[in-house]
């Protein structure tokens, strides 16, 4: 893909829309639906990189509740001819049609690797990426299967969205654990990025799910971009079309 002058790439992840409560959620989708503003003047393409929501099940006629004013800026984004492409994270795994048929999203399931003039890019959440993490691994292989949707599919909305609800009010983004830097040569998606080098040259990697704003050097050229999270950071990243920066909303 080749950017036309003047126009940007703009990534952000991890909105975690639905924690710690009502009040703080909503102020935070307020100051998304504001970047997204900012975002749509000169964007070429949006990408949200996973857990945009700490929970998300869409049921056959059901979703959940609230996030109207996100929903419907997406909308408008996409309505004005610019695409969004969504990745589902660890929270939101469950997107389907909605988010392509009403909101005109493009979604993925899956890293992507794609070029922007000649700069090569591989995109994705990063849940489940790198070394450990056994347990979420394969509790993720539970959540993906499709037999398994179904099934929960078959819980009414009431008890199937409280469930996971509160499931997802444990999580590190509901008690707002800040994260701790482990060092280039600990960070699991740093490791997994420097493997996928050793076989295929790619320029940037940009991750989410680490909720730490990195920017690290893997291997003298390649940089590993983690684009934090919207609780404490309110970071994102810029493709300008020759140089790649991170950068922090109103901050």
């Amino acid at each position: 893909m080749n950017i036309q002058h003047g126009k940007k790439i703009y990534f952000a992840s991890d909105f975690h829309l639905g924690v710690p409560d009502s009040f703080n959620s909503k102020k935070r989708e307020l100051e998304i639906v504001s970047w997204l503003d900012f975002a749509a003047i000169d964007a070429a393409e949006i990408y949200l990189v996973g857990d945009v929501f700490d929970f998300w099940f869409e049921y056959n006629k059901v979703i959940p509740k609230g996030f109207a004013r996100l929903q419907g800026k997406l909308a408008e984004i996409t309505d004005s001819g610019i695409p969004v492409h969504f990745f589902s994270g660890n929270h939101d795994m469950w997107g389907l049609d909605y988010f392509k048929d009403e909101l005109g999203l493009k979604l993925h399931h899956d890293p992507i690797a794609i070029n922007f003039n000649d700069k090569s890019f591989f995109i994705g959440h990063g849940d489940g990426l790198g070394p450990g993490d056994a347990t979420y691994k394969f509790l993720k292989r539970i959540f993906r299967n499709p037999i398994c949707q179904w099934l929960f599919a078959r819980l009414h909305p009431n008890l199937g969205i409280g469930v996971a609800s509160a499931w997802s009010n444990k999580s590190r983004a509901s008690v707002n654990e800040k994260e701790v830097f482990q060092g280039v040569d600990n960070e699991w998606l740093a490791i997994y990025a420097k493997d996928l080098l050793i076989k295929t040259p790619y320029d940037y990697f940009i991750f989410g799910h680490r909720h730490l704003p990195l920017d690290l050097l893997l291997d003298g050229k390649s940089r590993y971009i983690n684009l934090g999270e919207w609780m404490n950071y309110r970071s994102y990243a810029v493709f300008d079309g020759q140089n790649l920066s991170l950068k922090y909303w109103n901050q």
